[in-house]
């Protein structure tokens, strides 16, 4: 197992692997991502473009299993700085976290704790004092929710974010159910 950090330029030749592993692991509830390698490759020319963004790998052999991301907020997408303005908080404070992505047979092996501490670190380290990422907000009572989800609220509780409540985007993507793009709110949460 190799667990390894890449920077701006350094992740084009994993871009593909990354690509995949989102559209895979995103397909599950409650993303229910129907994902295309066009799309993503374009997404994660973010990453590519900022020089302090991070994406924190693990392979095994040749394969990834597992991503995490983040770059400063600044450098996301528009329609993640959009509630922070609207707060009136300045976006060169803020550090975002933008996925965290793992394959299923390995979850439950502390990897999660291990993409929060990199990302943090490494937020950290460039002097940032704040730090967020967003999740899709579903209906409780959603059809396609499976009996044995969880959601990963009290873990995040755990690591010491907090729901951060009037800051919401809404993002679109195609549902794995759905014939198009459908608009999908966004709730942010934070660490100061």
């Amino acid at each position: 197992m190799r667990l390894f950090s890449l920077h701006g330029e350094n992740i084009t030749s994993y871009l593909k692997d990354i690509a995949q592993l989102r559209i895979d692991v995103f397909r599950e509830f409650p993303y229910l991502y129907d994902g295309t390698l066009e799309y993503e490759m374009k997404y994660l020319q973010a990453y590519i473009n900022s020089p302090r963004s991070l994406i924190f790998l693990i392979q095994e052999g040749d394969r990834v299993i597992g991503a995490t991301t983040a770059l400063p907020l600044k450098d996301a997408e528009v329609e993640f700085h959009k509630p922070f303005k609207k707060n009136g908080m300045a976006l060169e404070d803020i550090f975002y976290f933008g996925e965290s992505v793992l394959l299923p047979e390995y979850r439950g092996k502390g990897y999660g704790h291990r993409f929060f501490d990199e990302r943090e670190k490494y937020a950290r380290q460039l002097g940032f004092p704040i730090t967020t990422f967003c999740a899709v907000i579903r209906d409780p009572h959603d059809p396609l929710r499976p009996t044995n989800y969880v959601s990963h609220d009290a873990f995040w509780k755990k690591r010491g974010y907090r729901l951060a409540t009037g800051l919401t985007c809404t993002y679109h993507w195609k549902d794995i159910h759905q014939p198009k793009e459908t608009d999908k709110q966004m709730q942010f949460w934070i660490k100061i």
